[in-house]
């Protein structure tokens, strides 16, 4: 294996290990939990919208490992995940 082959596998494990979308960190999310902690387990979401005190957030694709959460006041209220591993 070549050098240039041998960096490239290793950066795609290291990207692969630090995806917080997974079934353990979806495991300690609790209703009341606030937005900070949540993005402290899942890291940024990739998609926020709201309206009226009320927030709907998304980490992850919708294809593969995905998490939905829904905050009212910056607290969660009711949560879900597919494709966790």
């Amino acid at each position: 294996m070549s050098l240039r082959s041998f960096a490239l596998l290793a950066c795609c494990l290291l990207l692969a290990a630090c995806n917080k979308v997974n079934q353990e960190n979806f495991s300690k999310i609790r209703p009341g939990m606030s937005k900070a902690e949540v993005e402290q387990l899942l890291g940024a979401p990739t998609e926020c919208a709201g309206a009226l005190g009320f927030t709907s957030c998304s980490w992850g694709k919708e294809q593969g490992a995905f998490v939905s959460i829904q905050f009212g006041n910056d607290k969660v209220l009711v949560f879900s995940g597919k494709g966790l591993k």
